[in-house]
């Protein structure tokens, strides 16, 4: 069964480009790694401090063996909220189908 983690957290708005350039190893990696259909952590367009995460994996199994060697951020940071989930993808289709 296909995988997607999402969600939004967020820091202090003078570090959020910091914050997703601190994770841009961990997002060129996983885009290389069996299993990971997709990988994004960005900045909101809107948000300050808001910082946008969306991993796609082909499994559970595949995202287990990803997180088990990923490597970590060049730097962390204070996360003010966290509201990231993990949701089991039981369909798919065309977005205006």
């Amino acid at each position: 069964m296909r995988v997607i983690v999402a969600g939004k957290v967020y820091v202090d708005p003078e570090v959020q480009e910091r914050a997703v350039a601190a994770h841009r190893v961990i997002v060129e990696r996983a885009r290389e790694y069996p299993g990971c259909l997709d990988v994004s952590i960005s900045a909101d367009s809107v948000e300050p401090g808001r910082v946008n995460l969306f991993e796609y994996w082909e499994s559970h199994e595949a995202l287990d063996a990803w997180r088990a060697i990923a490597p970590a951020a060049t730097e962390h940071f204070e996360l003010k909220d966290v509201q990231v989930l993990k949701h089991e993808v039981s369909g798919t289709r065309g977005p205006f189908d």
